[in-house]
């Protein structure tokens, strides 16, 4: 019997990262309609449009993951998750290092709000190692800080994690079946690293256990990007 994860269209499960201008963006949303399910909105684009691109993304038919990070005490985290699910967003993240009651905050309010969206923690960023962790003060090994990290979003009730496909195969045993495990730092073999350190090919991040995987550049920046979406959905 496949798991919950497994069971959602290869195609589904990759979320395109628009981490570019407006209309770059918009371009490659039109190019990829029917054909991608979710784009991914950050820092970048949300900061420079605001909500209204979630709200256009929206009406070409997408899923939108509004990755914004939120990591504030749990009053503000509260009102934000709140806000964000308000403009459309399908799924939002904040940091876990922030605790158990700021998650708890944001999952309350997502669910207060009666928008049927997910909520995703940040364990530790795809561009850190042992060394880059090491230096904020964390001096144990990087799989043990995501371990308790996802543990703690579990106890809060939120719908999955947000990890390097190195850690999904072990954040896969300890969330179960049903969680969330969305990772960036994908990449297609032979494709540029960038600025991520903890990397693997779509096939190895789905094989370990991943629920969605967050490709950007491979394919934002491809001379056909339709074509390099369908060959990533295809490896899967």
């Amino acid at each position: 019997m496949l798991a919950a994860y497994e069971s959602i269209p290869r195609a589904d499960r990759v979320i395109v990262a628009l981490d570019c201008d407006r209309q770059t963006a918009l371009d490659l949303a039109q190019k990829l309609q029917g054909k991608a399910k979710w784009m991914k909105v950050g820092m970048t684009l949300y900061y420079a449009e605001g909500p209204s691109i979630v709200e256009i993304l929206k009406l070409l038919g997408y899923k939108v993951f509004l990755d914004l990070k939120f990591h504030d005490i749990p009053h503000q985290v509260s009102g934000a998750a709140a806000s964000a699910v308000e403009a459309g967003a399908d799924m939002i993240t904040m940091h876990a290092v922030g605790g158990v009651p700021m998650m708890q905050a944001a999952q309350s309010a997502v669910d207060d709000s009666g928008c049927d969206a997910d909520t995703l923690a940040i364990t530790v960023l795809t561009s850190m190692d042992d060394d880059t962790l090491a230096q904020t003060g964390v001096a144990r090994p990087m799989v043990d800080q995501v371990k308790t990290l996802a543990s703690c979003a579990q106890d809060a009730g939120l719908s999955g994690v947000v990890a390097s496909p190195r850690e999904a195969a072990m954040l896969r045993e300890l969330l179960g079946p049903d969680a969330l495990i969305v990772t960036p730092g994908v990449r297609p073999a032979g494709a540029a690293l960038g600025d991520q350190s903890r990397v693997a090919t779509p096939r190895q991040a789905f094989d370990a256990g991943a629920s969605h995987i967050v490709v950007g550049r491979p394919i934002t920046q491809a001379d056909d990007p339709v074509a390099a979406f369908e060959a990533i959905a295809a490896e899967l």
